[in-house]
């Protein structure tokens, strides 16, 4: 029974033994073209008035650094919302619920920042370790502390965007299971509760790539 539940989140098919189901992250790429060759709608304006405010909030998290290292963390959280939006539609992979994905997002940005931060900025780094005010006999505890919390940042970041997009997933398809045995005055319930979980799993897409995207942008901060 549980194999057989989360097969669904399994990225294998039966085409030529071939993972197409990977293919769904470039779905993205068909809806581009839209923003190049119509004229500027109302659309348009939204996602640039959106683009726009996500540049001041991480310019702001990321201080006087170098101009233009926004538009990384604004293409991440591009990538990481229609990902995750794909996902909701009928016979879409989810790609951002595994952590093949999650973590080769990342590990990579993650180890970035530490590289730049202790070859060009050493002695923050290591000052970064020992928080302001702790006592002397607790300082080597600290450093521990610190640099496992440091270490264990990439896979607390996959781990979070997985396993959240997989639970509502989860239960969607659990809630959808149970359908054929209910009656048709229970079937009228359990629709008005798939469409309220399909409301809230689209908030949990949007709240999840931000979260990723905002912390990923504080960790680049500290190394500042």
């Amino acid at each position: 029974m549980m194999s057989n539940l989360f097969s669904v989140f399994d990225p294998s098919t039966n085409i030529m033994n071939y993972s197409l189901n990977w293919m769904s992250t470039f779905l993205g790429i068909l809806m581009i073209p839209l923003f190049y060759w119509l004229l500027p709608s109302r659309l348009t304006y939204y996602w640039m008035m959106m683009t726009m405010i996500l540049h001041n909030e991480f310019k702001s998290l990321l201080g006087s650094s170098i101009s233009g290292n926004t538009f990384i963390f604004i293409s991440l959280f591009t990538l990481l919302l229609y990902n995750n939006f794909l996902g909701l539609l009928p016979y879409v992979f989810t790609s951002s619920s595994h952590l093949s994905m999650t973590l080769a997002l990342a590990l990579p940005l993650w180890l970035s920042f530490m590289l730049f931060g202790w070859i060009n900025h050493t002695q923050h780094m290591f000052a970064h370790l020992v928080p302001q005010g702790t006592p002397a006999a607790l300082m080597p505890f600290m450093v521990c502390i610190e640099t496992i919390s440091t270490i264990i940042r990439p896979g607390t970041l996959a781990v979070r965007l997985a396993a959240n997009m997989i639970a509502g997933h989860l239960l969607l398809t659990l809630l959808g299971n149970t359908g054929p045995l209910l009656t048709s005055s229970s079937l009228s319930i359990l629709i008005i509760a798939q469409l309220a979980l399909l409301l809230l799993e689209c908030a949990v897409s949007i709240i999840q790539a931000y979260v990723f995207t905002i912390l990923i942008t504080l960790y680049a901060s500290e190394v500042n």
